[in-house]
Protein backbone atom coordinates (compact mmCIF):
# COMPACT_ATOMS: atom_id res chain seq x y z
CA UNK A 1 0.00 0.00 0.00
CA UNK A 2 1.40 3.38 -1.04
CA UNK A 3 1.86 5.94 1.74
CA UNK A 4 -0.33 9.02 1.46
CA UNK A 5 1.34 12.35 0.79
CA UNK A 6 0.56 15.40 2.89
CA UNK A 7 -1.47 16.70 -0.09
CA UNK A 8 -3.49 13.44 -0.13
CA UNK A 9 -4.13 13.77 3.61
CA UNK A 10 -5.11 17.42 3.20
CA UNK A 11 -7.53 16.53 0.40
CA UNK A 12 -9.27 13.96 2.61
CA UNK A 13 -9.86 16.60 5.26
CA UNK A 14 -10.89 19.31 2.80
CA UNK A 15 -13.36 16.98 1.07
CA UNK A 16 -14.91 16.08 4.43
CA UNK A 17 -15.26 19.74 5.40
CA UNK A 18 -16.66 20.74 1.98
CA UNK A 19 -19.27 17.99 2.35
CA UNK A 20 -20.05 19.16 5.89
CA UNK A 21 -20.57 22.72 4.65
CA UNK A 22 -22.80 21.64 1.75
CA UNK A 23 -24.87 19.44 4.09
CA UNK A 24 -25.36 22.49 6.32
CA UNK A 25 -26.66 24.76 3.58
CA UNK A 26 -23.46 26.50 2.48
CA UNK A 27 -22.52 27.11 -1.15
CA UNK A 28 -18.86 26.23 -1.66
CA UNK A 29 -17.56 28.97 -3.95
CA UNK A 30 -13.85 28.11 -4.12
CA UNK A 31 -11.46 25.39 -3.10
CA UNK A 32 -7.74 26.08 -2.77
CA UNK A 33 -7.89 29.79 -3.65
CA UNK A 34 -4.21 30.52 -4.24
CA UNK A 35 -2.35 33.78 -3.86
CA UNK A 36 1.33 34.49 -3.40
CA UNK A 37 2.39 32.81 -0.19
CA UNK A 38 -0.31 30.17 0.12
CA UNK A 39 -3.96 29.37 -0.23
CA UNK A 40 -7.35 29.52 1.43
CA UNK A 41 -8.65 25.96 1.64
CA UNK A 42 -12.37 26.65 1.24
CA UNK A 43 -14.44 29.75 0.59
CA UNK A 44 -18.17 29.31 1.16
CA UNK A 45 -21.30 31.45 1.35
CA UNK A 46 -24.46 31.24 3.43
CA UNK A 47 -27.03 33.79 4.56
CA UNK A 48 -25.10 36.85 3.41
CA UNK A 49 -21.83 35.63 4.94
CA UNK A 50 -18.66 34.93 3.06
CA UNK A 51 -16.80 32.26 5.02
CA UNK A 52 -13.06 31.63 4.72
CA UNK A 53 -12.26 28.17 6.07
CA UNK A 54 -8.83 26.92 7.08
CA UNK A 55 -8.74 23.12 7.21
CA UNK A 56 -6.07 21.34 9.23
CA UNK A 57 -5.98 17.56 8.90
CA UNK A 58 -3.97 15.46 11.33
CA UNK A 59 -3.63 11.83 12.28
CA UNK A 60 -4.90 10.93 15.73
CA UNK A 61 -1.31 10.64 17.01
CA UNK A 62 -0.03 13.98 15.63
CA UNK A 63 2.24 16.06 17.85
CA UNK A 64 0.42 19.31 17.10
CA UNK A 65 -3.35 19.49 16.86
CA UNK A 66 -5.03 21.06 13.86
CA UNK A 67 -6.31 23.86 16.06
CA UNK A 68 -2.81 24.76 17.27
CA UNK A 69 -1.46 24.69 13.72
CA UNK A 70 -3.38 27.87 12.84
CA UNK A 71 -0.62 30.17 14.03
CA UNK A 72 -0.70 33.97 14.19
CA UNK A 73 1.35 34.05 10.97
CA UNK A 74 -1.17 31.75 9.26
CA UNK A 75 -4.06 33.90 10.46
CA UNK A 76 -2.33 37.02 9.12
CA UNK A 77 -1.85 35.36 5.73
CA UNK A 78 -5.49 34.19 5.63
CA UNK A 79 -6.74 37.69 6.39
CA UNK A 80 -4.58 39.17 3.61
CA UNK A 81 -5.66 36.51 1.11
CA UNK A 82 -9.30 36.94 2.10
CA UNK A 83 -8.98 40.66 1.38
CA UNK A 84 -7.78 39.89 -2.14
CA UNK A 85 -10.68 37.50 -2.71
CA UNK A 86 -13.22 39.86 -1.14
CA UNK A 87 -12.24 42.77 -3.39
CA UNK A 88 -12.90 40.59 -6.45
CA UNK A 89 -16.10 39.18 -4.97
CA UNK A 90 -17.48 42.63 -4.05
CA UNK A 91 -17.14 43.92 -7.62
CA UNK A 92 -19.38 41.14 -8.92
CA UNK A 93 -21.75 40.40 -6.03
CA UNK A 94 -21.70 43.41 -3.73
CA UNK A 95 -20.77 43.55 -0.10
CA UNK A 96 -20.94 40.64 2.31
CA UNK A 97 -20.09 39.99 5.94
CA UNK A 98 -16.87 37.99 6.23
CA UNK A 99 -16.02 35.30 8.74
CA UNK A 100 -12.99 33.10 9.42
CA UNK A 101 -13.66 29.50 10.46
CA UNK A 102 -11.27 26.68 11.26
CA UNK A 103 -11.89 22.97 10.76
CA UNK A 104 -9.64 20.46 12.52
CA UNK A 105 -9.98 17.02 10.95
CA UNK A 106 -8.69 13.93 12.73
CA UNK A 107 -7.81 10.87 10.66
CA UNK A 108 -7.43 7.29 11.76
CA UNK A 109 -6.05 4.75 9.27
CA UNK A 110 -6.56 7.26 6.46
CA UNK A 111 -10.26 7.79 7.23
CA UNK A 112 -11.99 10.74 8.87
CA UNK A 113 -12.54 9.95 12.54
CA UNK A 114 -13.73 13.36 13.74
CA UNK A 115 -14.19 16.96 12.59
CA UNK A 116 -14.10 19.91 15.00
CA UNK A 117 -15.56 22.94 13.24
CA UNK A 118 -15.01 26.37 14.80
CA UNK A 119 -17.28 29.17 13.61
CA UNK A 120 -15.65 32.63 13.83
CA UNK A 121 -12.42 31.06 15.06
CA UNK A 122 -10.65 34.40 14.69
CA UNK A 123 -11.28 37.82 13.19
CA UNK A 124 -9.35 40.40 11.22
CA UNK A 125 -8.90 42.87 14.06
CA UNK A 126 -5.60 43.18 15.88
CA UNK A 127 -3.50 41.51 13.19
Amino acid sequence: MQQKTSRDIGNIGENAVADFLKNNGYDVLERNFTVRGGEIDIIAFKSGRLVFVEVKTRSSNAWISGERAVTPAKRKFLIRAAGIYYNRYKKEHGEAICRFDVAAVELENGCVKHVNYYVSAFNASGV
